[in-house]
């Protein structure tokens, strides 16, 4: 028999048929603050706190992976001040979850081009990398994109098989889009049914453009500091009522019933 959780808001959310890998654009930190007259600085920091609500309501509903858009290769071009306070965000974040990844069974894996972050930042990546190692791959695991661009990704990846071919690792005529996927940031991981964008905005903003061929997507004026653990259970429900036919017929809808 299917298990149900139910809420005023979601209605039923039916648990035997979980996204496996849900993706969120955590946007609106910045509005939310100025509505408020505060400076955008504040919107991440709440926002930040919120990141930490939604992921560990996914691993208790039993989602497998979520995917957050933390810092793309655009944000580069906000001011100092602001991108100092993300990173500043980051690494404390980081110094928490170096304490408690084990004890709450939570892998991190990082999305993007590090290269570019503090040699700070970048060690305690490492070693956020060497502790998901050591954790079962059945447990939760938090993809967080971080100087990420879903152009640049497919960028890298190319470059990374063209240097493959000319070392004589692999033939050009081998590539086909599993082994390509192979080479992405996300490689080894399913792609996200579902994509959630908080704040209003309809678009994808150069998120998992590769990973993203078949998902489902689903968007809310709600501002991602004010988006709860029941609107996570409403998108999901949302999620569970679509027929996903991935190009083919329409299946009769009492098939789900």
């Amino acid at each position: 028999m299917a298990e149900f959780l139910s809420n005023d808001r979601a209605g039923q959310v039916d648990l035997g048929r979980l996204p496996c890998h849900i993706a969120i654009i955590m946007d609106g930190n910045g509005r939310w603050a100025r509505r408020r007259g505060l400076p955008r600085t504040a919107g991440h920091k709440v926002g930040a706190e919120n990141f930490r609500k939604i992921a560990t309501h996914c691993k208790n509903l039993g989602v497998k992976y979520l995917t957050v858009y933390a810092f793309s290769t655009e944000n580069w071009k906000r001011s100092e001040d602001e991108v100092g306070v993300i990173m500043g965000l980051l690494k404390r974040y980081l110094l928490e979850a170096i304490d408690t990844m084990e004890r709450d069974d939570i892998r991190l894996r990082f999305f993007g081009d590090l290269s570019r972050i503090s040699p700070e930042l970048q060690s305690l990546v490492d070693r956020t990398n060497r502790i998901s190692a050591h954790l079962s791959a059945e447990d939760f695991q938090a993809n967080i994109c971080l100087n990420y661009g879903g152009r640049d990704e497919i960028l890298r990846a190319v470059r990374r098989f063209a240097s493959d071919c000319a070392a004589g690792k692999r033939e050009a005529e081998e590539l086909n889009e599993s082994l390509f996927s192979a080479y992405l940031d996300s490689g080894g991981i399913p792609d996200p049914e579902l994509i959630i964008r908080p704040s209003g905005e309809l678009r994808l903003s150069n998120f998992l453009l590769w990973q993203c061929a078949y998902s489902e997507f689903y968007f809310t004026d709600t501002l991602w500091p004010d988006f709860t653990e029941s609107q996570l259970d409403e998108a999901i429900a949302d999620y569970q009522h679509r027929d996903r036919r991935f190009g083919g017929v329409k299946r009769n809808y009492f098939s789900y019933l």
